[in-house]
């Protein structure tokens, strides 16, 4: 069984920072976790952190790289097969944030605004030598995405569906069941209490 370390927020935050730091020139991070744990959060927290030591740090949330409603809700709006499949484009966000970031020096922010179901017409950001784009959102790992570094919000079911929203309690078995045939990750935390988090040694 693994064994799990208490560790405060800043001090997870403080261990990701170490773990960049070994990385040389522009890096991609996943923040992958369930909506319920608010990855969007700790990953302008982290931004906030990366940039007060003097490296380039952006967010990208999942959400801003959801394919068009006529993809994602074919099968209806609550289809749990759909949501582990068809409702993101990584695809899209290996293309342009992940390779645009480490091949091309220029990466796009947004794809398609999941709320308007339209192209937010985003422009792309240079990137720096060493710059950071955290990629903060459900189910990154398991799709094959190049990421630098990936850091695992994990979740009991339990706690997940106590702290998920009741119009969302439907994506639950799809992110239980992706998180079963997903690889591990390079730093796991155990996030049912997030002000009282712990990391897996």
């Amino acid at each position: 069984m693994p064994t799990f370390t208490p560790i405060t927020v800043d001090g997870l935050i403080t261990l990701i920072e170490t773990r960049l730091q070994s990385i040389e020139g522009r890096a991609a991070v996943a923040l992958d976790g369930a909506d319920a744990a608010h990855p969007g959060e700790l990953a302008d927290r982290l931004a906030a952190s990366v940039r007060n030591i003097g490296r380039p740090a952006s967010v990208v949330s999942v959400h801003d790289f959801v394919r068009p409603a006529s993809v994602r809700l074919e099968y209806g709006h609550t289809d749990e097969t759909s949501y582990r499949s068809a409702w993101f484009d990584y695809a899209a966000l290996q293309r342009e944030v992940i390779d645009g970031l480490r091949l091309h020096g220029r990466w796009l922010p947004r794809l398609w605004d999941e709320h308007t179901d339209r192209s937010p017409r985003a422009a792309a950001l240079d990137a720096g030598g060493t710059d950071v784009v955290i990629v903060a959102g459900p189910m990154l790992r398991g799709r094959g995405l190049g990421f630098d570094l990936t850091v695992r919000l994990d979740m009991s079911e339990a706690a997940l569906r106590r702290a998920t929203e009741p119009e969302q309690l439907w994506t639950v078995p799809a992110l239980l069941r992706h998180e079963r045939d997903a690889e591990p990750a390079d730093i796991v935390v155990r996030w049912d209490h997030p002000q009282r988090p712990a990391v897996q040694r």
